[in-house]
């Protein structure tokens, strides 16, 4: 494959990350060659598992409808929750009412909170209510900690659930971190569950910030439950900058994009 081969590829694929599909026609016009040339890389892309070909185009992999469980998500693209981790526990101040979600992203957050003073902290997550409690009894934390309490997923290790919406709807946080399973423009966030899914989307209602951390692999995708439009988020922490095609729309939006260093 020339360069210019491996150029066209990495557009169809940059295509897919932001809307989630791409056609042969568009793909034809846009990079002025054959559909036969089309055709052929998506066949390479194909062959390498980074899309999948139907009937005018092709899509992005979703390898799967059903969430990872808890400690397979853990290992994936964990240096990049790492970086989105820390970038997010900046935007946490002393004093601050945090709302932190369930995943192994916003899990990373806790690590550089030690510094904060006089957080309270409410989560849904139990990994990171366990680290909280071992850090406050190593007298690293001194905040307050919370737990949303209701319906235990033992295989994602949080709760959900119409309990921990009751519980949720008796406080108000300054900051909510929302962890997401797909984002585009047009479908907003979404999530696979829809119990969890409806009590992240309460938590943005009793927050005063809604920030959203998110890896890479989440672009371009939709999931089963709509948890919110764009518009009602007011900053995404990611591992990269925003897309180009993206920022005319979040500064529409007014949806700050922070990308972790």
């Amino acid at each position: 494959m020339s360069l210019i081969g491996e150029e066209r590829k990495d557009y169809i694929l940059n295509q897919l990350n932001l809307e989630g599909k791409v056609r042969t026609n568009d793909l034809v016009e846009k990079l002025n060659v054959s559909s036969e040339t089309i055709r052929r890389y998506m066949e390479d892309l194909e062959e390498e598992n980074k899309l999948k070909r139907v009937y005018g185009g092709a899509v992005k992999i979703n390898l799967s409808r059903e969430e990872p469980s808890h400690l397979k998500r853990e290992v994936l693209y964990a240096d990049e929750k790492r970086k989105i981790g820390r970038a997010a526990a900046t935007l946490v101040e002393d004093n601050d009412v945090i709302f932190i979600d369930d995943g192994t992203t916003t899990l990373h957050m806790i690590d550089y909170l030690l510094n904060k003073k006089n957080i309270t902290v409410l989560t849904i997550s139990v990994p990171a209510l366990y680290l909280l409690i071992d850090y406050k009894n190593k007298e690293l934390f001194s905040g307050d900690i919370f737990f949303i309490g209701g319906k235990v997923s033992s295989m994602q290790s949080r709760v959900a659930g119409s309990l921990a919406e009751k519980m949720v709807e008796n406080f108000y946080a300054d900051k909510a971190f929302i962890s997401i399973d797909g984002i585009m423009m047009d479908k907003g966030i979404t999530g696979f569950d829809e119990e969890r899914g409806q009590l992240a989307k309460k938590i943005m209602e009793h927050s005063k910030t809604s920030i959203v951390v998110t890896d890479h692999s989440k672009f371009g995708l939709v999931q089963f439950y709509k948890i919110a439009d764009l518009k009602e988020i007011d900053l995404i922490v990611s591992d990269v900058p925003a897309p180009k095609e993206w920022e005319t729309y979040l500064s529409k939006k007014d949806v700050t994009w922070v990308a972790a260093t």
